[in-house]
């Protein structure tokens, strides 16, 4: 027999503006006693030094998570140059030092091969795991880390402000994986100096903007009445099929309908075999599902 949780069935999602000083992890944990709300996770890590938007799922929201993980990202950082970090960023001990200084003109110079896909290798200090271990714990232990290089993709880079020789503010438009902190660092390698990050803020996490996010101390101070968005909110990206209340208890049971009269009444122009849908009846979203052989098959169901 399944433990019951302990907490209120609490469902959806809730935009914090993280504060600087406080790991992603622990914001979870004080939205999740803020609401005493029974299940609780967040669509994103940002460093404790970061601020800006940090999604938390509530609840049957927590299913939907990989879909904002995967989505696009925005953020705002300052690069200080000159010196390198062993976190490569300002709470780091410094490694190396130069007495370069890139122009304005230098940095905009280079931007374009940090556009479209490039290679990355990680910071050591970050939550990939090494041989079953996170590599910031190996990292923080004096072990030397090496990650493997990856593939990432950014949309845009700009230079936005230098207010000074040793600063300069960039904002970047950029896919799932992609590390500013390892940006920061690059970007100075390429300059002849090098660099790190010394402020960072996420601005926008999938459909979720910081126009929309609410601070910490808002959220404790105003418990079950904080502002919840929809859980569908995750998903505006991904089209609906409208299901009637019959097809609804099936799919909710994991039995699979037939896609003709689900296709039928769809507005889509075209409904694509394996793409995923959100399976709606009466404007609630009943699960995520694939069609597959000619029926609509449930991936997650939400119980609501």
């Amino acid at each position: 027999m399944a433990r019951k949780r302990k907490g209120d069935p609490v469902h959806g999602w809730l935009i914090i503006d993280k504060p600087a000083g406080i790991t992603s992890s622990a914001v979870v944990g004080r939205v999740k006693r803020a609401l005493n709300a029974a299940k609780a996770g967040h669509g994103g890590t940002l460093d404790p030094m970061a601020t800006g938007v940090l999604p938390i799922a509530l609840g049957e929201a927590t299913k939907t998570m990989s879909y904002v993980m995967d989505g696009e990202k925005q953020y705002r950082f300052t690069a200080r140059w000159g010196q390198a970090r062993t976190t490569d960023d300002a709470e780091g001990d410094i490694t190396h030092s130069s007495d370069v200084r890139p122009s304005r003109e230098a940095i905009v110079g280079i931007l374009p091969d940090f556009t479209g896909d490039i290679v990355q290798v990680p910071p050591a200090f970050s939550a990939i795991k090494v041989a079953g271990r996170r590599s910031y714990e190996l990292a923080r232990a004096g072990a030397a880390v090496e990650l493997a290089a990856r593939t990432i993709h950014i949309d845009h880079i700009e230079l936005t402000h230098m207010p000074d020789a040793d600063h300069g503010t960039f904002e970047v438009t950029c896919g799932k994986g992609s590390y500013m902190r390892g940006l920061a660092r690059d970007l100075g390698i390429k300059l002849g100096t090098f660099g790190h990050i010394s402020a960072l803020r996420r601005t926008k996490v999938g459909p979720f903007e910081e126009n929309a996010a609410i601070s910490l101390d808002n959220v404790e101070a105003l418990g079950h009445s904080a502002p919840l968005l929809a859980i569908e909110t995750a998903l505006d990206d991904i089209p609906a099929l409208a299901i009637t209340q019959a097809e609804a208890r099936s799919l909710q049971h994991g039995q699979a309908v037939s896609v003709i009269p689900v296709a039928n009444r769809s507005s889509l122009k075209k409904v694509d075999p394996g793409a995923v849908y959100c399976a709606m009846t009466d404007g609630k979203l009943v699960a995520l599902a694939k069609i597959v052989g000619g029926e609509v098959r449930p991936l997650r169901v939400i119980n609501l």
